[in-house]
């Protein structure tokens, strides 16, 4: 629930949202980095509400249906200030789905396993190109903390793909 709660506490330190706004961020954010599951927000929400760290008020804008706007309390933004500064000095092992399957790669036949590597090292480089030029336009936006996550993501994958290119060689 901590990253959860970083996630939804930073959204609404960037202003008040409704509940579609956050789900409509909590998605974007999430189709970038992978990490967090959040099936739905409005639980979560009310957990931050009963523990002080964030108010909802109801708004309504001309003809539209009437709506939940959350907001961040002080409460809420010394919490969020304090989670933000704990994870920046978490450090957890990153874990790849290709760990496991490297463990167990010599029950593979050679060919068998180079066929698959090079499958995946195509795949990490689609996404890496896909990354790149959505940074490209994240730049041009003016979205300097999605840019810092993408380059971040991308050198991941430069790094997974030359492992990957040297592992398919000794085999």
């Amino acid at each position: 629930m901590i990253e959860q709660e970083l996630l939804l506490l930073g959204l609404l330190r960037q202003g008040p949202k409704h509940g579609y706004d956050i789900k409509t961020k909590v998605k974007q954010i999430l189709s970038l980095f992978a990490g967090i599951q959040a099936k739905s927000i409005y639980y979560p929400l009310r957990v931050l509400e009963q523990k002080g760290l964030i108010a909802k008020k109801i708004g309504k804008v001309g003809n539209r249906p009437k709506r939940i706007v959350y907001t961040l309390t002080a409460k809420g933004k010394t919490r969020f200030e304090e989670l933000l500064g704990r994870s920046l000095l978490e450090l957890k092992r990153p874990q790849f789905s290709l760990d496991l399957s490297l463990y167990f790669l010599h029950y593979l036949k050679p060919i068998s396993a180079r066929n698959r590597l090079r499958a995946r090292l195509r795949m990490l480089n689609r996404i890496s190109l896909s990354m790149k030029k959505l940074g490209n336009l994240k730049k041009n936006k003016g979205h300097s903390s999605l840019s810092r996550i993408l380059e971040h993501n991308t050198q991941m994958l430069t790094a997974e793909a030359k492992f990957l290119f040297t592992l398919i060689k000794t085999l």
